[in-house]
């Protein structure tokens, strides 16, 4: 089973700089999208429904903000939509497709601003987010949260970590909830299962040269529950063309999405 997830930063951007040719060739299972930045409405119907897949949209209320997708090559069973929370649901931040076993979630969380409201907003919805997730350890099936964290977690998951501390993605606090949900909850960050290595960030700042010099922050993940520890088998950023600030994390899993096996679930 192959998913990918990319912030496209703008959908339509994204299509022009060849995103979905691009995606129709990796064959995945299922492609996760975030901060489409444009309504399904206001989308060709290439956009909507490229090859073989079937997307799926939870778009923000506001336009030209937000929005996220899954496009799916074999239909789900179904289609969950927002948190239930109204105001992060208005800003369409999540969307979930459910299969046999397993349940694959599109999710964008706010960027933040350190000492700005921007940043009280985005701890209410990192707590909003850890209740839901708290939630789901409780049912009997596997779930896969793809998708923009904006959290750095490791001192190997930012550039020049040292002068990093305290700006948004990279407080003590932010790492902290991070440290919670891959410890405690049992939540696996399941890219560093099958990938160890420094450096392989998924975002460079809009500053000059950040890209070449591969100066850059891991803030795009795919988290997993538990039964989900050691499924993955390969691991990695595509960075060969960008079609964003942010570049596609692209795992290979030890599953099968409709499967029939037995899995150990907690």
């Amino acid at each position: 089973m192959r998913i990918i997830s990319l912030n496209v930063n703008g959908i339509k951007q994204a299509a022009e700089r060849g995103f979905f040719e691009w995606m129709i060739e990796q064959d995945a299972d299922v492609v996760c999208v975030q901060d489409l930045q444009a309504k399904e409405y206001q989308l060709s119907e290439d956009m909507i429904n490229p090859g073989e897949y079937s997307g799926y949209f939870f778009d923000a209320d506001e336009d030209g903000f937000s929005g996220v997708a899954v496009y799916c090559k074999e239909p789900p069973k179904a289609i969950m939509f927002g948190l239930g929370n109204p105001e992060f649901d208005m800003e369409g931040r999540f969307i979930q497709a459910d299969f046999e076993k397993l349940s694959i979630a599109s999710v964008l969380f706010p960027s933040g601003v350190a000492g700005t409201p921007l940043q009280d907003h985005k701890f209410q919805f990192m707590k909003a987010f850890m209740g839901h997730l708290k939630k789901t350890l409780r049912k009997r099936r596997d779930f896969l949260f793809c998708g923009t964290v904006y959290v750095g977690h490791k001192t190997g998951d930012v550039y020049d970590w040292k002068n990093q501390q305290g700006k948004s993605g990279f407080m003590d606090e932010e790492r902290a909830w991070m440290d919670h949900i891959l410890g405690p909850m049992g939540y696996v960050d399941c890219f560093r299962e099958a990938n160890y290595d420094n450096d392989e960030f998924t975002w460079w700042p809009d500053q000059a040269g950040t890209w070449e010099r591969n100066e850059g922050w891991r803030i795009d993940y795919h988290l997993g529950t538990p039964g989900l520890k050691r499924r993955a088998a390969h691991a990695k950023v595509y960075k060969n063309k960008r079609f964003s600030d942010h570049a596609p994390v692209i795992i290979d899993y030890d599953y099968e999405l409709n499967g029939e096996e037995d899995f150990d679930f907690f």
